[in-house]
């Protein structure tokens, strides 16, 4: 009997090594057989050639670099602004010192964020959905479509959903008066700069020709807002932080996370194939990198309207409400499985954030029901 066994898995093994075999011949015979007419080739051909596949692999190189070092990536980053130390709201005048200067206003925390979170994209970090070799993809294939290489990609998407969504909200009601004053030029700036195609790269297809690359429109929108709030501060720019403008803040991102949440479900339902869900993981780190930049946003909202948060006795509301932030941004699973949700061997990573995404954003209607009172 132990001879039997042993001889089966004698033949076991020797089956997977002839099939492993097979396997690297197959993966292995373009390269010998590329490498065997390279070698009868002149000089003046190899050079070229040479110098390409040096190209490619420094190229290649980098872009792995640039996808799996996350520069400045903190969930806590929000305590480094030290938004509790605020005492004034964002626009009004802030306490004269005495000492002959102008008068200063209160900057706004949610511009500042708004910055900071497009640096992090664009400045700490490549912005990898406009790179080359992004959009060439993997042998043709888009890489979302991978389960390689695209989380910085979706996680950078995410967060400038949070931030285009900011920047539409302070040209139309914040940045303004009652919405009967004049737009601000450089909110409004910003806000165009920031809604341009994140997958531009310096050379287009639709239209044929050069292009200035998504990056360059992003940084520029970036001098804008902090223009804006040089501006604010010499008290010479406006930030209406009234009442009813938070209601319809709060309600714009309420609705893009419920977007979100629609996303991650259709998703986790109707794909649920586990581990070899593709597409799993550009879908939760979109929702991620959403939730890290509304997280900050709402941070600097409650110090931009701290005197309505205590009008209307908001805070504990909104701490609960960064709490729940936190502890979706707890969530960093190293391979993003989307299994069923009854499952037992395969976790599912999408219903998980989903659920979080539904809390927070129940969390900011019951915001919204308060102030409505």
């Amino acid at each position: 009997m132990l001879e039997w066994v042993t001889a089966f898995f004698r033949r076991l093994f020797g089956a997977v090594r002839w099939l492993a075999g097979m396997i690297f011949a197959w993966l292995g015979w373009p390269f010998l057989a590329t490498r065997g007419w390279y070698v009868q080739r002149s000089w003046i051909i190899k050079i070229p050639i040479l110098l390409f596949l040096v190209l490619m692999i420094g190229l290649y190189g980098y872009f792995f670099w640039q996808t799996q070092i996350w520069t400045g990536f903190n969930p806590n980053f929000v305590d480094g602004y030290k938004l509790s130390e605020r005492t004034v709201p964002a626009g009004q005048e802030l306490p004269a010192t005495g000492d002959g200067t102008a008068r200063k206003c209160q900057p706004s925390a949610i511009v500042e964020v708004a910055a900071d979170l497009t640096d992090f994209n664009v400045n700490q970090n490549a912005w990898i959905s406009s790179m080359l070799l992004y959009k060439a993809g993997l042998f043709g294939l888009d890489w979302d479509h991978t389960p390689f290489l695209d989380n910085k990609a979706s996680f950078q998407r995410g967060v400038n959903q949070a931030v285009r969504r900011t920047t539409a909200e302070l040209v139309d009601t914040l940045g303004r008066v009652r919405g009967t004053s004049g737009i601000n030029s450089d909110l409004q700036s910003a806000r165009g700069n920031l809604q341009f195609d994140e997958y531009s790269w310096y050379f287009g297809l639709n239209p044929f020709g050069p292009k200035t690359p998504t990056p360059a429109y992003y940084r520029s929108a970036i001098g804008s807002l902090r223009k804006f709030n040089t501006d604010l501060a010499a008290c010479n720019a406006t930030f209406d932080g009234r009442a009813d403008n938070l209601v319809q803040f709060i309600d714009r991102i309420a609705n893009d996370l419920g977007g979100t949440s629609d996303i991650l479900a259709e998703r986790s339902e109707n794909h649920n194939r586990g581990w070899f869900d593709t597409r799993a993981d550009d879908r939760f780190w979109f929702a991620y990198g959403q939730l890290y930049g509304y997280y900050a946003i709402l941070a600097a909202t409650q110090a931009d309207f701290s005197q309505v948060v205590a009008e209307r006795n908001l805070s504990a509301i909104f701490a609960g409400t960064l709490k729940q932030f936190q502890a979706a941004l707890r969530i960093q699973p190293a391979i993003i499985s989307n299994g069923r949700e009854d499952g037992w061997i395969m976790p599912s990573h999408l219903a998980t954030m989903g659920f979080y995404i539904l809390r927070v954003r129940s969390n900011l209607v019951e915001v919204r029901s308060v102030l409505d009172r």
